[in-house]
């Protein structure tokens, strides 16, 4: 690692293989914390390269805990966000999830504890008596009962539970934030992907090009790793880039305030809870239903913009969303 290390400080990068036998290496728990924390300090001072952040993702999906999840998984989506983007918003696209579901589709979320914000979608799950397992068989049940079955990271990446205490310890966000959207275990073949900033989003975008994935990429230009409806935000998919605000949606400008998760679990939980029981303002339902609605899309291209905020909301409103979560949590007790 110090020789890793040496070279990366004098501004030379990895290839995909090196890249990949790196995190093998970290996975296989062969690095300290001090050298595991100097090699992601690395790349908040650059940027990392495709092949970099391939080779990383090559070598987590090789070590990963491979799960079956059946036919219901076939035409399943992710939706996911970097985090990272220092907002420390309510748990947006986990609830996005349950909203989905409740329009019918199904879900394969892969999630973890909050390493840069208060509340990641584990966090939240986790507070609501959620048991994490990679039993296929509950998994399977959970999706096609619930319509969602989350993925913990931890069961089913190594690599990404060896550096946890590291990235917990460093709380800001590291290369760790922009893999854990491309190693699903899965390998679901949609995805709805927040990413806190252009250049990521390219960077993406050239992946799932490269790798087949029906990705809708969105960022809000004030630098949230979602549809925020706090300001015009950019749309990305494998054949389209394109600007939108909230009024395209036919929505009002959402405050960054409104937008805020709390400074506990236990409050972020409780607007979560306030967001699908549709006690929430309304911007705050707002930007759930139209990240909600961006994933049916990505389902379903030929489903209008307004088409699918219709369908996401009517899943919020009419209580669909809140009763495939508590389907989710039923069985996932």
């Amino acid at each position: 690692m110090n020789k890793i290390l040496s070279n990366l400080f004098e501004h030379k990068s990895l290839s995909r293989d090196e890249a990949r036998d790196v995190m093998l290496n970290i996975a296989d728990g062969k690095y300290n914390n001090n050298q595991l924390s100097a090699f992601m300090t690395v790349y908040l001072m650059r940027s990392i390269t495709p092949e970099e952040l391939t080779g990383f993702r090559d070598a987590i999906l090789q070590r990963r805990v491979i799960v079956d999840l059946g036919e219901a998984a076939h035409d399943a989506i992710d939706i996911v966000g970097t985090g990272g983007d220092g907002k420390n918003t309510f748990n947006i696209s986990t609830a996005s999830c349950f909203v989905v579901a409740g329009a019918g589709r199904k879900v394969v979320k892969h999630g973890n504890y909050g390493s840069s914000s208060v509340s990641g979608a584990s966090n939240v799950l986790e507070q609501h008596g959620v048991k994490f397992t990679s039993d296929p068989d509950n998994l399977r049940r959970s999706l096609e009962e619930s319509g969602v079955a989350f993925l913990h990271a931890p069961f089913f990446s190594p690599a990404l539970k060896s550096v946890g205490p590291v990235r917990r310890s460093l709380r800001m966000r590291t290369f760790f934030n922009m893999l854990g959207p491309l190693v699903n275990p899965t390998m679901p073949r949609n995805q709805l992907l927040g990413v806190y900033n252009l250049k990521l989003m390219r960077l993406y975008r050239y992946i799932a090009q490269n790798e087949g994935i029906n990705c809708t990429i969105v960022h809000s230009l004030d630098g949230y790793d979602e549809i925020s409806l706090t300001s015009p935000f950019k749309v990305a998919d494998n054949k389209n880039e394109y600007l939108l605000s909230p009024a395209h949606l036919g929505m009002s400008v959402v405050t960054e305030e409104d937008l805020y998760g709390g400074d506990t679990v236990e409050e972020a939980s409780r607007v979560f809870d306030d967001v699908l029981s549709g006690k929430a303002s309304e911007g705050k339902k707002n930007c759930v239903i139209a990240n909600a609605a961006f994933a049916l899309h990505t389902l379903e291209p030929n489903l209008t913009i307004a088409d699918a905020l219709k369908q996401a909301r009517e899943s919020l409103e009419s209580g669909a969303a809140m009763d495939s979560f508590k389907k989710f949590v039923e069985i996932s007790k």
